[in-house]
Protein backbone atom coordinates (compact mmCIF):
# COMPACT_ATOMS: atom_id res chain seq x y z
CA UNK A 1 0.00 0.00 0.00
CA UNK A 2 1.28 3.47 -0.78
CA UNK A 3 1.86 5.72 2.19
CA UNK A 4 -0.68 8.21 0.85
CA UNK A 5 -4.01 7.08 -0.59
CA UNK A 6 -6.13 9.38 -2.74
CA UNK A 7 -9.13 11.19 -1.23
CA UNK A 8 -11.47 12.76 -3.82
CA UNK A 9 -14.57 13.35 -1.76
CA UNK A 10 -14.34 14.71 1.69
CA UNK A 11 -17.27 13.75 3.85
CA UNK A 12 -16.89 11.02 6.48
CA UNK A 13 -19.76 9.05 7.98
CA UNK A 14 -19.39 6.53 10.77
CA UNK A 15 -21.27 3.21 10.83
CA UNK A 16 -23.74 3.48 13.67
CA UNK A 17 -23.70 -0.11 14.82
CA UNK A 18 -25.24 -3.34 13.65
CA UNK A 19 -22.86 -3.20 10.69
CA UNK A 20 -20.35 -5.86 9.74
CA UNK A 21 -16.95 -6.22 8.16
CA UNK A 22 -15.24 -9.05 6.37
CA UNK A 23 -11.89 -9.48 8.08
CA UNK A 24 -8.66 -11.02 6.84
CA UNK A 25 -10.06 -14.46 7.61
CA UNK A 26 -13.03 -13.86 5.34
CA UNK A 27 -15.45 -14.12 8.27
CA UNK A 28 -18.11 -11.42 8.59
CA UNK A 29 -18.19 -9.94 12.09
CA UNK A 30 -20.23 -7.09 13.56
CA UNK A 31 -18.67 -3.86 14.77
CA UNK A 32 -20.16 -2.03 17.72
CA UNK A 33 -20.78 1.69 17.18
CA UNK A 34 -17.76 3.97 17.50
CA UNK A 35 -19.96 6.48 19.32
CA UNK A 36 -22.99 5.48 21.37
CA UNK A 37 -26.23 5.96 19.45
CA UNK A 38 -27.60 7.98 22.37
CA UNK A 39 -25.74 11.24 21.90
CA UNK A 40 -27.48 13.11 24.68
CA UNK A 41 -25.28 14.96 27.15
CA UNK A 42 -24.51 12.66 30.07
CA UNK A 43 -26.26 13.28 33.37
CA UNK A 44 -23.46 13.37 35.92
CA UNK A 45 -23.65 12.05 39.50
CA UNK A 46 -23.06 14.60 42.26
CA UNK A 47 -19.55 13.35 43.08
CA UNK A 48 -18.50 13.84 39.44
CA UNK A 49 -20.48 16.96 38.54
CA UNK A 50 -17.24 18.76 37.65
CA UNK A 51 -16.66 16.57 34.59
CA UNK A 52 -17.46 17.43 30.97
CA UNK A 53 -20.88 15.88 30.32
CA UNK A 54 -20.50 16.18 26.54
CA UNK A 55 -17.47 13.85 26.61
CA UNK A 56 -19.08 11.05 28.57
CA UNK A 57 -21.69 8.31 28.21
CA UNK A 58 -23.56 7.42 31.39
CA UNK A 59 -24.65 3.86 32.08
CA UNK A 60 -25.26 4.21 35.83
CA UNK A 61 -24.26 6.64 38.55
CA UNK A 62 -21.15 4.50 39.04
CA UNK A 63 -20.20 4.00 35.37
CA UNK A 64 -19.31 6.79 32.94
CA UNK A 65 -17.54 6.03 29.64
CA UNK A 66 -15.30 8.42 27.73
CA UNK A 67 -16.59 8.90 24.19
CA UNK A 68 -14.23 7.51 21.59
CA UNK A 69 -13.65 10.92 20.03
CA UNK A 70 -13.04 12.66 23.38
CA UNK A 71 -9.61 11.14 24.11
CA UNK A 72 -7.94 13.78 21.96
CA UNK A 73 -4.28 13.85 20.94
CA UNK A 74 -2.58 14.22 24.29
CA UNK A 75 -0.85 11.33 26.04
CA UNK A 76 -2.42 12.24 29.39
CA UNK A 77 -6.21 11.98 29.62
CA UNK A 78 -7.73 15.13 31.17
CA UNK A 79 -9.54 14.56 34.45
CA UNK A 80 -12.79 16.05 33.19
CA UNK A 81 -13.14 13.39 30.48
CA UNK A 82 -11.63 10.45 32.38
CA UNK A 83 -14.01 7.49 32.70
CA UNK A 84 -15.49 6.35 36.02
CA UNK A 85 -16.04 2.79 37.21
CA UNK A 86 -16.92 2.24 40.86
CA UNK A 87 -18.05 -1.07 42.33
CA UNK A 88 -19.66 0.57 45.35
CA UNK A 89 -20.79 4.07 46.24
CA UNK A 90 -17.81 6.30 47.06
CA UNK A 91 -17.28 7.52 50.62
CA UNK A 92 -18.71 10.94 51.44
CA UNK A 93 -16.97 14.21 50.60
CA UNK A 94 -15.56 14.25 54.15
CA UNK A 95 -13.00 11.69 52.94
CA UNK A 96 -11.24 14.30 50.82
CA UNK A 97 -11.84 17.30 53.09
CA UNK A 98 -8.52 16.66 54.88
CA UNK A 99 -6.60 14.24 52.61
CA UNK A 100 -3.48 14.10 54.79
CA UNK A 101 -5.53 12.70 57.67
CA UNK A 102 -6.68 9.61 55.74
CA UNK A 103 -5.31 6.44 57.33
CA UNK A 104 -4.14 3.18 55.80
CA UNK A 105 -3.16 0.03 57.70
CA UNK A 106 0.02 -1.74 56.55
CA UNK A 107 0.06 -5.43 57.54
CA UNK A 108 2.23 -8.42 56.76
CA UNK A 109 5.44 -6.49 57.44
CA UNK A 110 7.95 -6.71 60.27
CA UNK A 111 6.57 -3.57 61.93
CA UNK A 112 2.88 -3.25 61.04
CA UNK A 113 1.50 0.27 61.44
CA UNK A 114 -1.36 2.56 60.56
CA UNK A 115 -0.07 5.54 58.60
CA UNK A 116 -1.74 8.76 57.53
CA UNK A 117 -1.31 10.19 54.06
CA UNK A 118 0.69 12.96 55.71
CA UNK A 119 3.10 10.39 57.13
CA UNK A 120 3.32 8.56 53.79
CA UNK A 121 4.42 11.82 52.16
CA UNK A 122 7.45 11.90 54.46
CA UNK A 123 8.54 8.36 53.53
CA UNK A 124 9.06 8.89 49.82
CA UNK A 125 7.60 10.02 46.51
CA UNK A 126 7.54 8.97 42.87
CA UNK A 127 5.49 9.64 39.76
CA UNK A 128 4.30 7.11 37.19
CA UNK A 129 2.24 7.48 34.03
CA UNK A 130 0.01 4.48 33.58
CA UNK A 131 -3.22 3.39 31.97
CA UNK A 132 -6.24 2.58 34.07
CA UNK A 133 -8.53 0.26 32.13
CA UNK A 134 -11.69 -1.38 33.42
CA UNK A 135 -11.64 -5.15 33.00
CA UNK A 136 -14.91 -4.87 31.10
CA UNK A 137 -13.62 -2.38 28.54
CA UNK A 138 -14.88 -3.68 25.18
CA UNK A 139 -17.79 -5.67 26.64
CA UNK A 140 -20.06 -4.17 24.00
CA UNK A 141 -18.10 -5.93 21.24
CA UNK A 142 -18.93 -9.46 22.40
CA UNK A 143 -21.92 -11.32 20.92
CA UNK A 144 -23.20 -12.87 24.14
CA UNK A 145 -25.04 -10.97 26.83
CA UNK A 146 -23.09 -10.41 30.03
CA UNK A 147 -23.84 -8.47 33.18
CA UNK A 148 -22.19 -5.09 33.53
CA UNK A 149 -21.97 -1.93 31.48
CA UNK A 150 -21.61 -2.43 27.69
CA UNK A 151 -18.36 -0.46 27.46
CA UNK A 152 -16.83 0.07 24.02
CA UNK A 153 -13.37 1.69 24.09
CA UNK A 154 -13.92 4.43 26.67
CA UNK A 155 -13.39 2.58 29.96
CA UNK A 156 -9.70 3.44 29.79
CA UNK A 157 -7.51 6.48 30.29
CA UNK A 158 -3.88 7.39 30.87
CA UNK A 159 -3.01 9.42 33.95
CA UNK A 160 0.08 10.60 35.80
CA UNK A 161 0.01 9.43 39.42
CA UNK A 162 2.14 10.75 42.25
CA UNK A 163 2.57 9.03 45.59
CA UNK A 164 4.88 6.92 47.69
CA UNK A 165 6.32 3.70 46.23
CA UNK A 166 4.94 0.73 48.14
CA UNK A 167 8.43 -0.75 48.28
CA UNK A 168 9.61 2.35 50.21
CA UNK A 169 6.82 1.91 52.75
CA UNK A 170 7.70 -1.76 53.13
CA UNK A 171 11.37 -0.92 53.65
CA UNK A 172 10.42 1.70 56.26
CA UNK A 173 8.46 -0.98 58.14
CA UNK A 174 11.15 -3.64 58.11
CA UNK A 175 10.23 -5.65 55.02
CA UNK A 176 7.49 -8.15 54.21
CA UNK A 177 6.97 -11.34 56.18
CA UNK A 178 8.68 -14.39 54.73
CA UNK A 179 5.47 -16.22 53.83
CA UNK A 180 4.01 -13.37 51.77
CA UNK A 181 3.09 -14.19 48.18
CA UNK A 182 0.50 -11.49 47.45
CA UNK A 183 -0.12 -7.81 48.00
CA UNK A 184 -3.73 -7.37 49.10
CA UNK A 185 -5.41 -3.95 49.00
CA UNK A 186 -8.73 -3.16 50.67
CA UNK A 187 -11.00 -0.28 49.70
CA UNK A 188 -12.60 2.11 52.15
CA UNK A 189 -16.17 2.18 50.87
CA UNK A 190 -18.83 1.77 53.54
CA UNK A 191 -20.32 -1.72 53.75
CA UNK A 192 -23.97 -1.95 54.87
CA UNK A 193 -24.27 -3.77 58.21
CA UNK A 194 -26.74 -6.31 56.86
CA UNK A 195 -24.36 -7.44 54.12
CA UNK A 196 -21.64 -10.03 54.62
CA UNK A 197 -18.22 -8.36 54.23
CA UNK A 198 -16.78 -10.74 51.65
CA UNK A 199 -19.86 -10.49 49.44
CA UNK A 200 -19.27 -6.90 48.38
CA UNK A 201 -16.01 -5.50 49.72
CA UNK A 202 -13.51 -4.25 47.16
CA UNK A 203 -10.39 -6.19 48.13
CA UNK A 204 -7.91 -7.44 45.55
CA UNK A 205 -4.74 -9.49 45.73
CA UNK A 206 -1.99 -9.30 43.12
CA UNK A 207 1.30 -11.23 42.93
CA UNK A 208 3.90 -9.90 45.35
CA UNK A 209 6.24 -8.83 42.55
CA UNK A 210 3.70 -6.16 41.50
CA UNK A 211 4.71 -4.30 44.68
CA UNK A 212 7.97 -3.23 43.03
CA UNK A 213 6.18 -0.79 40.72
CA UNK A 214 3.08 0.01 42.78
CA UNK A 215 2.51 3.35 44.47
CA UNK A 216 0.06 4.69 47.01
CA UNK A 217 -1.08 7.74 45.07
CA UNK A 218 -2.41 11.01 46.43
CA UNK A 219 -2.17 13.00 43.18
CA UNK A 220 -3.63 12.40 39.72
CA UNK A 221 -2.47 14.59 36.85
CA UNK A 222 -0.89 17.00 39.32
CA UNK A 223 -4.01 17.47 41.45
CA UNK A 224 -5.24 15.72 44.61
CA UNK A 225 -6.89 12.47 43.55
CA UNK A 226 -10.60 13.32 43.22
CA UNK A 227 -13.16 11.34 45.16
CA UNK A 228 -14.52 10.06 41.85
CA UNK A 229 -11.16 8.40 41.13
CA UNK A 230 -10.32 6.99 44.54
CA UNK A 231 -9.13 9.96 46.54
CA UNK A 232 -7.70 10.75 48.94
CA UNK A 233 -5.50 7.64 48.47
CA UNK A 234 -5.48 5.04 45.72
CA UNK A 235 -3.41 1.96 45.12
CA UNK A 236 -1.91 2.18 41.63
CA UNK A 237 -0.49 -1.03 40.12
CA UNK A 238 0.97 -0.10 36.70
CA UNK A 239 0.13 -2.46 33.86
CA UNK A 240 -2.69 -4.17 35.78
CA UNK A 241 -6.43 -3.90 35.11
CA UNK A 242 -8.28 -1.18 36.97
CA UNK A 243 -9.93 -3.43 39.55
CA UNK A 244 -6.49 -4.01 41.11
CA UNK A 245 -5.95 -0.26 41.44
CA UNK A 246 -8.05 -0.14 44.58
CA UNK A 247 -9.71 3.18 45.41
CA UNK A 248 -10.02 4.75 48.88
CA UNK A 249 -7.41 2.26 50.04
CA UNK A 250 -7.63 1.61 53.80
CA UNK A 251 -5.45 -1.46 54.13
CA UNK A 252 -2.45 -2.95 52.36
CA UNK A 253 -1.50 -6.43 53.55
CA UNK A 254 1.24 -8.78 52.41
CA UNK A 255 -0.42 -12.15 52.59
CA UNK A 256 0.31 -15.81 52.01
CA UNK A 257 -3.04 -16.40 50.31
CA UNK A 258 -5.31 -14.37 48.07
CA UNK A 259 -8.21 -12.43 49.53
CA UNK A 260 -11.35 -14.36 50.48
CA UNK A 261 -13.56 -11.57 49.11
CA UNK A 262 -15.92 -12.64 46.33
CA UNK A 263 -14.40 -10.01 44.04
CA UNK A 264 -11.17 -12.04 44.23
CA UNK A 265 -12.32 -15.63 44.70
CA UNK A 266 -14.90 -15.79 41.90
CA UNK A 267 -15.09 -12.28 40.46
CA UNK A 268 -12.82 -10.99 37.72
CA UNK A 269 -11.96 -14.52 36.62
CA UNK A 270 -11.65 -15.44 32.95
CA UNK A 271 -13.82 -18.47 32.26
CA UNK A 272 -15.93 -19.97 29.47
CA UNK A 273 -19.42 -18.60 28.95
CA UNK A 274 -21.82 -20.27 31.34
CA UNK A 275 -19.24 -21.36 33.92
CA UNK A 276 -19.12 -20.06 37.48
CA UNK A 277 -16.09 -18.20 38.76
CA UNK A 278 -13.48 -20.13 40.75
CA UNK A 279 -10.02 -19.48 42.27
CA UNK A 280 -8.25 -21.77 39.79
CA UNK A 281 -9.27 -19.63 36.80
CA UNK A 282 -7.04 -16.83 35.46
CA UNK A 283 -7.48 -13.57 37.35
CA UNK A 284 -7.70 -10.18 35.67
CA UNK A 285 -4.17 -9.06 36.49
CA UNK A 286 -1.77 -7.90 33.74
CA UNK A 287 -3.34 -6.13 30.74
CA UNK A 288 -2.97 -7.30 27.15
CA UNK A 289 -1.40 -5.41 24.25
CA UNK A 290 -4.13 -3.32 22.65
CA UNK A 291 -4.84 -0.33 20.40
CA UNK A 292 -7.72 1.41 18.68
CA UNK A 293 -8.28 4.26 16.26
CA UNK A 294 -9.78 7.46 17.67
CA UNK A 295 -9.90 9.40 14.37
CA UNK A 296 -11.51 9.48 11.87
CA UNK A 297 -14.84 8.58 13.40
CA UNK A 298 -16.69 11.87 12.87
CA UNK A 299 -18.52 13.13 9.81
CA UNK A 300 -16.63 16.36 9.22
CA UNK A 301 -13.16 15.33 8.03
CA UNK A 302 -11.96 17.04 4.84
CA UNK A 303 -8.95 16.73 2.58
CA UNK A 304 -6.05 14.62 3.69
CA UNK A 305 -6.87 12.38 6.66
CA UNK A 306 -4.65 11.77 9.66
CA UNK A 307 -5.63 8.38 11.06
CA UNK A 308 -4.64 8.29 14.71
CA UNK A 309 -5.31 6.52 17.96
CA UNK A 310 -3.81 5.04 21.14
CA UNK A 311 -1.82 1.89 21.85
CA UNK A 312 -0.39 0.21 24.95
CA UNK A 313 1.31 -3.01 25.94
CA UNK A 314 0.13 -3.64 29.50
CA UNK A 315 3.34 -4.28 31.42
CA UNK A 316 5.49 -3.87 28.30
CA UNK A 317 6.12 -0.76 26.17
CA UNK A 318 4.63 -0.51 22.69
CA UNK A 319 7.14 -1.20 19.93
CA UNK A 320 5.05 -0.82 16.77
CA UNK A 321 1.55 -0.03 15.50
CA UNK A 322 0.16 -0.99 12.10
CA UNK A 323 -3.00 0.44 10.54
CA UNK A 324 -5.37 -1.15 8.04
CA UNK A 325 -8.07 0.60 6.01
CA UNK A 326 -9.53 -2.61 4.58
CA UNK A 327 -10.49 -4.61 7.65
CA UNK A 328 -7.12 -6.25 8.14
CA UNK A 329 -6.41 -7.51 4.63
CA UNK A 330 -3.39 -5.21 4.27
CA UNK A 331 -1.41 -3.20 6.82
CA UNK A 332 0.92 -0.22 6.90
CA UNK A 333 3.16 0.80 9.77
CA UNK A 334 2.04 3.94 11.58
CA UNK A 335 4.36 6.47 13.22
CA UNK A 336 4.46 6.55 17.02
CA UNK A 337 4.37 10.19 18.11
CA UNK A 338 4.41 12.35 21.22
CA UNK A 339 6.34 12.06 24.45
CA UNK A 340 7.24 8.64 25.81
CA UNK A 341 6.01 8.68 29.42
CA UNK A 342 7.27 5.21 30.20
CA UNK A 343 6.42 1.58 29.61
CA UNK A 344 3.00 1.77 31.29
CA UNK A 345 1.64 4.83 29.46
CA UNK A 346 -0.12 4.58 26.17
CA UNK A 347 1.45 5.89 22.96
CA UNK A 348 -0.16 7.91 20.22
CA UNK A 349 0.16 6.70 16.64
CA UNK A 350 -0.65 8.39 13.33
CA UNK A 351 -0.84 7.40 9.66
CA UNK A 352 -1.63 10.01 6.99
CA UNK A 353 -3.90 8.84 4.17
CA UNK A 354 -5.76 10.17 1.16
CA UNK A 355 -8.73 7.94 0.48
CA UNK A 356 -10.72 7.44 -2.71
CA UNK A 357 -14.50 7.71 -2.41
CA UNK A 358 -15.89 4.53 -0.89
CA UNK A 359 -16.34 2.56 2.30
CA UNK A 360 -13.42 1.77 4.59
CA UNK A 361 -12.94 -0.36 7.68
CA UNK A 362 -10.13 1.25 9.64
CA UNK A 363 -8.40 -0.57 12.46
CA UNK A 364 -5.03 -0.82 14.22
CA UNK A 365 -2.79 -3.59 15.52
CA UNK A 366 -0.14 -3.01 18.20
CA UNK A 367 3.01 -4.99 18.98
CA UNK A 368 4.86 -4.71 22.29
CA UNK A 369 8.59 -4.86 23.06
CA UNK A 370 8.42 -8.61 23.72
CA UNK A 371 6.92 -9.34 20.31
CA UNK A 372 3.38 -9.86 21.57
CA UNK A 373 0.94 -8.84 18.82
CA UNK A 374 -2.56 -7.59 19.41
CA UNK A 375 -4.98 -10.43 18.78
CA UNK A 376 -7.29 -10.45 15.77
CA UNK A 377 -10.29 -11.49 17.80
CA UNK A 378 -11.02 -12.13 21.47
CA UNK A 379 -12.54 -15.44 22.47
CA UNK A 380 -15.81 -15.10 24.42
CA UNK A 381 -15.56 -15.25 28.20
CA UNK A 382 -18.43 -15.32 30.66
CA UNK A 383 -18.15 -11.76 31.99
CA UNK A 384 -17.09 -10.35 28.60
CA UNK A 385 -13.77 -9.01 29.86
CA UNK A 386 -11.40 -6.90 27.74
CA UNK A 387 -12.24 -7.32 24.10
CA UNK A 388 -8.88 -6.55 22.47
CA UNK A 389 -9.39 -7.95 18.97
CA UNK A 390 -8.56 -5.53 16.18
CA UNK A 391 -11.43 -6.96 14.13
CA UNK A 392 -14.22 -5.37 16.17
CA UNK A 393 -12.29 -2.40 17.49
CA UNK A 394 -12.41 -1.17 13.90
CA UNK A 395 -14.53 1.76 12.67
CA UNK A 396 -16.50 1.87 9.43
CA UNK A 397 -15.94 5.10 7.50
CA UNK A 398 -17.68 6.18 4.31
CA UNK A 399 -15.89 8.72 2.16
CA UNK A 400 -18.25 10.46 -0.25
Amino acid sequence: MNEMLRLHRRHFLVGAGGTAIVGATGVSVPIAPAIAEDNDVAELPDYADWKDPTALIRYTGLTLETRRDAIGTGVVTPLDVFFIRNNLNPPGEAAVADPDAWEVEIEGVAEPRTLTVGELKRIGMDTVATIVQCSGNGRGFFDHEASGSPWLTGAAGCAVWTGVPVRDVVEELGGVVDAARFMTSTGGEEIPEEVERDEVIVERSVPLEAMENAILAWEMNGEPVPLAHGGPLRMVVPGYYGINNVKYVRRVAFTEAESTANIQVSGYRVRPVGESGAPDQPSMWEMKVKSWVTHPIMNNATGRVQIYGVAFGGTNPVERVDVSIDGGQTWEEARIIGPDLGRYAWRLFVLPAELEAGDYTITSRATDSEGNVQEETTEPNHRAYDYAGWDRLAVNVTVS
